[in-house]
């Protein structure tokens, strides 16, 4: 079986690795893939973004599964594409992807099924969102509507950061961020204080099978200090989703929001990744949805998977009303994983590219790293943007996983190359 991966970063470097280890797996495609996966023979990159191309090359290549990564794909309708020619093809349709794509549609849809959620606003003018930040006061949380690469986020601790982020993500437009239709728009919505988590399922349509728990650490510098980022490392399992939460975010968050989904005319598949937020008493609350897996957390979730992954994809994606996630449970490795984001010079804001990176290591049964902004050019792997490099390693314990992964870390360099020196604190404090 011919499998085909879309997108270029970490995560999907990682959803190859694991379905190049499965039984039925004969080849993986990525596109277009990175450096890390040049890099490797195992792996073939497809120089291919184009939704209707993809497709084209797909039929003729006889691709017998197809994995989307990113967010942008799916909000493009490459699911909705793929299956109009009879192919499968595991992701969310552009109607379901709205739950990501659109911060505003998010919202609107958590307020009108009862899903736990921050309070919230919507804004284009603003004049109008300067004014609902002045009587709501600080912290408050500023979030761009539209695609960002997960930086189009700001957690404000003053009225002046609130106010800035304002403008330049309605007027300037500093973080690039793709807008819906109408032009840009902002969620302004009050602050949560707890620990977050990363709820991360699989949906066939009916069916939902949870993954393992697992933690990212948004900000840039240690302590959680810093500008938010598209996550600067990840473990699994993570303590903080007791039995409890768990049981808690099925019911009142994951449940409803496949129902819902269906009740407003639009069928679920493929992942489905909640933000929580767990507050002190273990009520978790929806931060954000995205429609993919997380990453960094793919990354040690896909160290962690006992399970083939092929296998369980194939199930999700029988033809039919809905898939056989029914029959399929997942097995998972009892030791903790755990990833070290290794970023560029200037990331997050100004991310430079072109550093020649040296003294990567060969993958080991428990360490490998996922390549993501890497680009391969002759002999030389260089920086291709924000976030270069995921060091993911097992271990019996957190504080091991640390050790082994900034061991390895150590070991590679480029210019500029940044990186938190603390993941997995949480889980080791006290």
């Amino acid at each position: 079986m011919k499998v085909l991966v879309i997108g270029g970063g970490g995560r999907e470097h990682a959803l190859a690795w694991k379905l190049n280890g499965c039984a039925r797996v004969t080849r993986v495609y990525v596109a277009p893939g990175n450096g890390g996966t040049a890099l490797d023979e195992q792996f073939i990159n497809v120089p291919i973004t184009d939704v209707q191309a993809l497709r084209q090359w797909a039929q003729t290549e006889g691709i017998s599964l197809t994995v989307v990564g990113p967010e942008g794909p799916l909000a493009a309708g490459v699911v909705d594409e793929f299956r109009n020619h009879g192919m499968r093809i595991f992701g969310a349709t552009k109607a379901a992807a709205q739950l990501e794509s659109s911060k505003a549609f998010s919202k609107a849809f958590m307020a009108r099924h009862g899903i736990p959620t921050a309070e919230f606003d919507t804004f284009s003018d603003p004049v109008a969102a300067h004014a609902y930040v002045e009587k709501m006061g600080a912290p408050i949380v500023v979030k761009a509507d539209g695609l960002a690469a997960g930086k189009g986020v700001v957690v404000a601790q003053t009225l002046a950061e609130a106010h800035e982020a304002i403008d330049f993500m309605l007027l300037d437009n500093t973080l690039g961020v793709s807008h819906n239709e109408g032009g840009a728009r902002v969620v302004i919505e009050e602050f949560l204080a707890g620990e977050e988590a990363s709820f991360i399922v699989l949906c066939d349509g009916k069916n939902v099978i949870p993954l393992a728990t697992s933690q990212d650490h948004k900000r840039l510098l240690d302590g959680d200090q810093g500008p938010n980022t598209g996550g600067m490392g990840a473990y699994s399992p993570a303590p903080v989703v007791t039995a409890d939460v768990h049981a808690r975010a099925m019911r009142e968050i994951i449940l409803p929001t496949i129902k819902g989904m269906e009740k407003d005319g639009i069928t679920y598949t493929g992942f489905l990744y909640a933000g929580l937020m767990i507050d002190a008493k273990g009520k978790p609350k929806t931060l954000e949805f995205n429609c993919r897996l997380g990453d960094p957390e793919t990354q040690p979730l896909m160290m962690r998977l006992k399970s083939d992954l092929f296998e369980v994809l194939w199930a999700a994606t029988e033809p039919g009303p809905h898939g056989k996630l029914d029959q399929i449970s997942l097995d998972w490795d009892r030791r903790i994983a755990l990833g070290v984001v290794v970023a560029a010079h200037g990331y997050p804001m100004t991310p430079r590219k072109g550093d020649a990176i040296t003294g990567l290591p060969k993958a080991t049964d428990d360490a490998v790293v996922f390549h993501a902004g890497t680009v391969k050019e002759g002999d030389v792997v260089s920086t291709s943007g924000g976030r270069v490099l995921c060091v993911t390693v097992l271990a019996d314990n957190v504080k091991l996983a640390q050790q082994h992964a900034y061991e390895v870390t150590r070991g590679i360099h480029f210019d500029g190359m940044q990186y938190r020196r603390d993941i997995g604190f949480r889980a080791v404090k006290g």
